[in-house]
């Protein structure tokens, strides 16, 4: 029998979330820093340069490199569809090209939560408690409004800000990942989307770097789909019709033979590209001192905030349906979040891949935070509500007051800070950048204002202002900081220094410099890069400053002269050294 549900919700908690502030909520988070900013250290300059090699034609398909060096993650996808762009839209500059293919798939994981949400909820074990007289929420509604507040949740996460807008592996793991958390949570629902879901969900974390994973959540999704018994009023068939038990079990295995398949198909295209790597430390999984803990903790703690702490209520509060998982009786709508967390955050703890490698938790810590919204008492929500308050408001006052700083050098003590950690930089100031953050800040404020109101029936109230306060703080961060941010975490000042000494150049040969270094190079400053040999063919010489102890056994130091010391303001760990040809005159000076 099975246990009552915690969830009590009215008809009148399940009030649909306008279709236009949903849409609103993800332009604002999805579109700032699409267009007007450059590719940043290091990861998202080192993907965009492997893109662009391939597009260019300066490396094969299958397998991408830079200058010899092959990428960190062996995936081919992301760079697949990096340099597809970059072919296909050619009246783009390349990175915004990348970066709008990679904004559409940031929408598409949105989306694809948002309906994964909507089906689990749609489970008869997350549905409400019946009332004694009627009254209580219309299933379909109360769908609708837990996916709501599992897109807002989604949002909300502070992990998800800055990577998911880089064009890096990172992003299209995070996409085909929530494409197979939809994809198995409708399973009982659909049959088309979700096989192609799946197919496309799969096979892109094993084309992206992640075919552990993949193998992992087919695993598991297959698992959960055996184990899940059939219910009368499954609508594989259409919603509310009863069919006959014999109908259902062949069709539900059916489904299993077809996730079987899929999972030998992944497995297979994946031996067949190269594309198993063993990344797992469990020697330093065993040594105490081997993991930094307290670092991985504090990863946790702040990369899934809001998420993880409601997500923690959801499995207390569910406790009985939780227990009877672990006792082989599947509820679809927390097992299947259980399985997608669990296996990007056992990736965090097993590899060294950090945050980008928790990133792919985050739909499912959205779900399972969505669950929680039902069971908030006044005093949780309200607590919830004023941290979110304070927080998001502090951050976006901070981000005015340094703005403002900037552009007239009061208050002094901002202005100083910003000088002394950014050297060299010269604030700009842009009409179109300060009209959106004041209409931003405006929308917050009115927000704010909205959710203390009498609006607060709704389940996903307590959502709002976590999702709008962060996607404020990025907006702002986009539109207000974005000339700061671009010249503190940009190869651009670097670039420049180099560009204006080699000039035209025919070619500059390169020793000991990382992908990330020399995409910037051939992007920014469009030089020629080849590999340094004993026998000198280019007028110049790049050096990593780290690598010079290397350089003799490279090149013959006899043909090179030190020519000049290029460095990042904000960032002396790229530092570079630049050699000319002994038998060469410099016809410029240095800048």
């Amino acid at each position: 029998m099975n246990q009552p549900s915690p969830a009590i919700v009215a008809q009148g908690a399940v009030r649909r979330l306008p279709r236009l502030a949903l849409w609103l909520f993800c332009a604002a988070y999805v579109l700032p820093g699409l267009f007007g900013r450059e590719p940043w250290k290091s990861a998202d300059m080192t993907a965009f340069g492997f893109m662009q090699s391939l597009a260019l034609g300066n490396s094969p398909w299958l397998s991408p490199h830079l200058l010899g060096q092959a990428p960190q993650v062996e995936g081919l996808l992301p760079y697949w569809l990096g340099a597809w762009a970059i072919q296909g839209l050619p009246f783009l500059h390349n990175d915004a090209a990348v970066r709008l293919v990679f904004a559409l798939l940031l929408g598409l994981t949105l989306a694809a939560t948002w309906y994964g949400v909507y089906y689990l909820a749609r489970s008869p074990q997350a549905q409400p408690v019946a009332f004694a007289f009627g009254g209580e929420a219309n299933p379909a509604d109360y769908a609708r409004a837990m996916a709501d507040g599992g897109l807002l949740a989604c949002i909300a996460t502070l992990g998800l800000a800055q990577l998911s807008h880089e064009t890096t592996p990172a992003a299209v793991q995070l996409c085909c990942t929530a494409l197979c958390f939809f994809a198995f949570a409708a399973l009982p629902y659909r049959v088309v989307a979700p096989a192609l879901c799946a197919s496309v969900g799969l096979a892109g974390l094993a084309l992206s770097g992640a075919p552990v994973a993949a193998v992992l959540l087919g695993a598991g999704g297959l698992v959960i789909h055996a184990l899940e018994r059939p219910v009368s009023g499954d609508s594989t068939f259409g919603e509310d019709v009863i069919q006959p038990d014999v109908r259902l079990a062949s069709h539900r295995l059916a489904i299993g033979w077809g996730i079987f398949l899929l999972l030998a198909g992944v497995i297979f295209l994946a031996s067949q590209l190269s594309l198993w790597r063993w990344r797992i430390e469990l020697p330093e999984l065993l040594k105490s001192g081997g993991h930094d803990w307290h670092g991985i903790a504090r990863l946790l703690l702040w990369f899934t905030w809001p998420a993880w702490p409601l997500a923690l209520w959801t499995l207390w509060r569910w406790r009985r349906q939780v227990g009877q998982i672990f006792r082989g009786r599947m509820h679809r709508h927390l097992a299947l979040p259980l399985l997608f967390a669990a296996v990007a955050v056992g990736s965090t703890l097993a590899t060294t891949a950090g945050d980008r490698a928790l990133l792919p938790a985050l739909p499912a810590l959205a779900a399972l935070a969505a669950f929680s919204l039902p069971t908030l008492g006044r005093t949780v929500a309200a607590l919830v509500d004023w941290f979110t308050l304070l927080f998001f408001t502090g951050c976006a006052i901070v981000i005015w007051v340094v703005w403002i700083a900037m552009q007239t050098g009061v208050p002094p003590q901002p202005a100083a800070n910003v000088a002394r950690l950014a050297p060299g930089f010269v604030p700009s100031f842009s009409l179109g950048a300060l009209l959106l953050a004041v209409a931003a800040t405006a929308v917050w404020a009115w927000l704010v204002n909205w959710r203390v109101g009498r609006h607060r029936a709704a389940i996903w109230k307590s959502m709002v202002l976590p999702a709008g306060g962060a996607a404020l703080c990025w907006l702002l961060l986009m539109t207000l900081w974005l000339p700061l941010l671009d010249f503190a975490r940009s190869y651009t000042a670097l670039t420049r220094q180099i560009s204006r000494v080699v000039g035209d150049a025919p070619c500059v040969e390169a020793h000991g410099l990382d992908p990330g270094q020399i995409a910037a190079f051939q992007f920014h400053a469009s030089l020629k890069l080849q590999t340094a040999t004993p026998r000198a063919s280019c007028p110049w010489l790049l050096v990593d400053r780290d690598k010079v102890a290397s350089l003799a056994f490279a090149v013959n130091l006899k043909d090179w002269t030190p020519q000049y010391f290029g460095y990042r303001p904000t960032d002396r760990d790229d530092d570079v050294l630049l050699y000319r040809r002994a038998d060469q005159r410099s016809n410029r000076s240095s800048p």
